[in-house]
């Protein structure tokens, strides 16, 4: 009775109290220590752009997230990435967690061929003057396979097999993943057909492993960096300064690519002018 106690005990996740002293020192100390590593990503390492103040802060809240769902402080670290300002999981980690958690079989994948795309119309959201505006496109499809995907799986013990919600090639387009700007739809079906039917999977029957958080290929999917209009001369005067002298531009190249003769043409400098940094 007491050895099965205390496997019981030691294979509890021990959660991490933001409001205990003595929890919250300890944790301070364990991401100091994370903080000052050269194996975590830049986000959670102390440097010039990135003060001890955020980096220990950052930390804190990927090692409470660990403690949660019980796993690897640095692999929650490594497999966090902000899109867009939100947090997401890489969608190897999400099926990785999944098949680690104890409670199911590995997840599984199974494929099938539904014959040609065809011609779609789907939806497309552009920015004019200022607002978004909805456009109807057309997609030619009639060369690439509808192809679905379903993950699946069993809980240990029972023979209940779980499915996701089928992914397809014909649902990409229709949300217009499969057409954004720099897709990996295209190029990398498969492995994107799998990466979101894990997510579809974990959404439905695990989302405790997720946090709700969605993975790192949804959010560049699915979100869309808004239009910002500055009216404020005084800010516009100062983005504009910022974005003046962010490149540097090769003259001497570009003027030796307009004129088209160098014997009967000369490009006159002024000497004092020779050492301004463009």
């Amino acid at each position: 009775m007491e050895a099965k106690l205390a496997t019981t005990t030691s294979s509890t996740p021990q959660v991490f109290n933001f409001f205990n002293p003595e929890h919250f020192e300890t944790m301070q100390r364990v991401c100091k220590m994370f903080a000052n590593s050269e194996l975590v990503p830049d986000m959670y390492k102390i440097s010039k752009d990135n003060p001890e103040a955020k980096a220990v802060a950052n930390c804190m809240i990927a090692v409470e997230i660990a403690t949660r769902i019980g796993a690897s402080p640095l692999m929650v670290m490594q497999n966090m990435t902000p899109i867009y300002g939100k947090p997401s999981w890489s969608s190897k980690f999400l099926i990785a967690t999944v098949n680690s958690c104890g409670r199911f079989e590995a997840l599984m994948f199974k494929f099938i061929n539904l014959g040609k795309v065809g011609k779609v119309n789907y939806t497309e959201y552009v920015w004019e003057n200022s607002k978004k505006v909805q456009k109807i496109r057309e997609f030619d499809g009639t060369n690439v396979d509808n192809l679905e995907c379903i993950a699946f799986t069993n809980s240990k013990g029972n023979n209940v097999i779980l499915e996701s919600s089928p992914v397809s090639i014909l649902m990409a387009i229709k949300e217009g993943w499969y057409t954004k700007n720099g897709s990996k739809w295209p190029t990398m079906t498969r492995q994107m057909l799998t990466y979101r039917s894990a997510s579809f999977w974990t959404s439905a029957y695990a989302p405790e492993l997720s946090m709700g958080m969605k993975t790192v290929e949804e959010i560049r999917d699915i979100e869309d960096a808004e239009c910002e209009v500055i009216t404020d001369k005084k800010t516009r005067d100062n983005a504009i300064q910022e974005l003046a002298n962010s490149q540097e531009i090769p003259i001497q190249e570009i003027a030796e690519e307009l004129i088209p003769d160098k014997k009967t043409e000369e490009v006159k400098s002024d000497p004092k002018q020779e050492d301004i940094a463009f």
